[in-house]
Parts: C-alpha cells; sequence; structure tokens
C-alpha cells in the first residue's frame, strides 16, 4: 500500500499515538476542576500550551486550542468580523482560499458584510497589486492562506505583511494549515500577522484538535460561548490528550522539517519531469515557491476521480484536488480561479508526499502510471 494523500490527513506518529494514549489513561480529569485532577490535567494543558507557543516562536497566552482547522477558520473569520463591525463592514479573502474561510466569509455577506476576492495568477498566487486595489477605508479584516491545499502553491504573505504593515485598522488572517513543516514558520507567521489557524492532523497528530494563534492585544469575538475556557475565547471541555498529543507531534515534525524537505524535493522533481514526459498530462504544480509535498496533475479529458480509483486498484491512494470537497464533484476551485478551463480542471488529482514516503514509492507510483495513461489512450 502507497499512500499518497497527505495533504488530506497525516498517519499519526506511534510516539504521538503513545502519548495521547498515556495522558487519555492517567490525567483524564477536567481542566476546569478544583481538585487534584483536574488540577493535573491543567499542567499537562498548560505545558503543552508552552511547548506550542515555542516551537512557533510564540508566546503561550497566544495559543487557543480549537477542535481543528475549520472550528478555526471559522472562529477568526466571524469572531474578528464580529469584534470590529463598528470599524467597517469589509472583508477581503482570496479567492483559492479554503471552504472553511471562504464559505464563512460568504456567510457573512448574509450578516451584511461586503466580502471581495482577491485574484490569483495563472501560476496559483495571489495578485498582490489586486490585492491592494480592493482595501478600503471599511476594510476590517484579510485572509490569505499561507499554503494552497489544491496544488502547493506557497503565498506571498511576506509581501501582503509589507503591503498591511501602515494600515492597523485592518487584521490579517492566516490559514497556516497546510505549512507546518513544509515551510518555514517566519515566512508565514510575521509580526504583521494577527490571527493564524492550524490543524494538528495535517502534521502526524490525532483528529479533532487544531490552535489558533492571536497575537497579544487583538480581539476576537468567540464563537462558542459556554463555560468561559480558553480564556473566554472558545468554552468547551479541553481535549487534553489530543492537545498533548498535537505538541509531540508539531516538536516531531519541525525537528524532521530540514531532513524530510529536502528528500521531498527530490521526490517531486522526478515526479513532475517524469509526468511532464506524457502529450496529454498537465501539472499544474510548479516546483519554486510551491512546497515540495504536493504535485497536482490531469490526463487530458479524463475526469480525476477515474484516475484516483484506477490508483487505487493497485492499492495508492492518491485524491482528487481537495479532500473537504471532493466528494461534492466540483472542480477544483484554485484551478478555476487561476483560468484553467472546466473541462481541464475537472482532470486534476492531487499527489500529496510526507517524510514516510520514498524514491521507492515513485519508481512504482510511475510504472503503475504509465499503464493507466496507456489505458486511458486505447479507450479514445
Amino acid at each position: 500500500m502507497i499512500y499518497f494523500d497527505n495533504a488530506a490527513t497525516t498517519q499519526v506518529y506511534p510516539e504521538v499515538l503513545k502519548t495521547y494514549t498515556e495522558v487519555a489513561k492517567k490525567i483524564w480529569g477536567n481542566p476546569s476542576s478544583l481538585h487534584s485532577l483536574g488540577s493535573q490535567a491543567t499542567r499537562i494543558l498548560e505545558a503543552s500550551r508552552k511547548q506550542i507557543a515555542e516551537l512557533l516562536g510564540q508566546d503561550s497566552k497566544e495559543i487557543f486550542f480549537t477542535s481543528g482547522g475549520t472550528e478555526g477558520d471559522n472562529w477568526v473569520i466571524k469572531g474578528v468580523a464580529f469584534e470590529r463591525a463598528h470599524l467597517g463592514k469589509h472583508i477581503i479573502v482570496s479567492a483559492i482560499e479554503h471552504p472553511a474561510v471562504k464559505e464563512s466569509a460568504l456567510w457573512l455577506k448574509t450578516q451584511g458584510f461586503e466580502v471581495d476576492l482577491a485574484p490569483v495568477n495563472a501560476q496559483g498566487f495571489v495578485d498582490v497589486s489586486a490585492l491592494e486595489s480592493l482595501i478600503r477605508p471599511d476594510t476590517t479584516l484579510v485572509s490569505i492562506m499561507a499554503v494552497n491545499n489544491e496544488i502547493g502553491a506557497i503565498q506571498p504573505i511576506q509581501e501582503i505583511s509589507q503591503l498591511l504593515a501602515d494600515k492597523p485598522t485592518i487584521s490579517f488572517h492566516v490559514d497556516a494549515v497546510q505549512a507546518i513543516g513544509k515551510v518555514p514558520t517566519e515566512r508565514y507567521l510575521t509580526d504583521r500577522v494577527d490571527f493564524a489557524s492550524f490543524s494538528g492532523h495535517k502534521f502526524h497528530s490525532v483528529r479533532g484538535v487544531g490552535f489558533v494563534y492571536v497575537k497579544a492585544g487583538k480581539k476576537i469575538a468567540p464563537l462558542l460561548t459556554g463555560g468561559g475556557q480558553e480564556s473566554d475565547k472558545r468554552s468547551t471541555t479541553e481535549n487534553v490528550a489530543g492537545i498533548a498529543a498535537t505538541a509531540k507531534a508539531l516538536r516531531l515534525t519541525l525537528d524532521k522539517a530540514a531532513d524530510s524537505q529536502k528528500r521531498l524535493v527530490a521526490m517531486k522533481q522526478i515526479l513532475v519531469n517524469e509526468l511532464g514526459k506524457y502529450d496529454d498530462v498537465t501539472v499544474f504544480s510548479g516546483l519554486e515557491d510551491f512546497v515540495p509535498s504536493i504535485v497536482t496533475f490531469g490526463i487530458k479529458n479524463i475526469r480525476g476521480e477515474v484516475i484516483v480509483h484506477a490508483f487505487e486498484d493497485h492499492q495508492i491512494y492518491i485524491s482528487t484536488t481537495s479532500a473537504c470537497s471532493s466528494k461534492a464533484g466540483k472542480p477544483a476551485g484554485t484551478l478555476i480561479a487561476m483560468g484553467v478551463p472546466q473541462k481541464l480542471a475537472q482532470t486534476a488529482v492531487r499527489i500529496s508526499l510526507d517524510d514516510d514516503n520514498d524514491m521507492g514509492q515513485i519508481e512504482q507510483f510511475l510504472t503503475i502510471f504509465k499503464q493507466i495513461y496507456q489505458n486511458t489512450q486505447k479507450v479514445r
């Protein structure tokens, strides 16, 4: 079995699963409880928060736990919009954002907000000049992803940070779900970024745990109200075992990042070069300013789901471009935003690699791909 769908979810590291199991068995008290079992849970919770903050170069008071990337994105987009509504009701998100961001922003339109989508160029990068032209006196939030989940394009967060440097009334959110271990932290968590959302299962933790970075002094309305957990920003009993596991996963992922990136670069180079030799193959993911873990391509006139199932017959698991919306049967939103014709966009499939993949698997994939490609030519 070859798993090439790591942008959808990653396999939990054994060490991380061990941490989760041990904490779940031994530290099962509610952190909000006043007795000693609650105090034990609080110590684990706060130690995990501190570790995550230090690994990202931030303060522990700036880390707030969530159930994952979707909740984090929803919280920031809606929470910042409502918190700052007295300053203006205009929001800008990019045209290639994950649905958790884009749909949250579009929902705000039903609440009286105005939303503009910042366009991208033909390679999938946000057009910073076009973004600048959309900014208005009543703009209160700009949200741009760090790494696009469909084609792997690393967005110009540093350049956008410079653009917003003299605009303190605009909050800047970065969806960093696909960035951990793939892009140096300083490239997307700049001093100008006010909010950033993360999801543990994208870097070998258990599902159901994420966190949001909220810069000190920045205000955000809570999405969940109730018991006042997470400094009254996100009410619900914290998943202590999952949070401890996520802190462990973050450390392991960042420790391995330098070595794994070298290997991924080599693997992606071979994939791009070999796939590019086929006349009817279009490779949508580039090499420069793209993460080395994602290669998105399509075979002319063959829908992506056909290719996904053809590889599945050989126990090779890839995906159409976004696991979160693939079952909706829609073409890749990023490709459409790039100006790719819909028929071509519908051919797109995504290979997403991680540090447990190797060159032998790449060779196996290319061997099977050749067979599948030849079969597609026969049926035309």
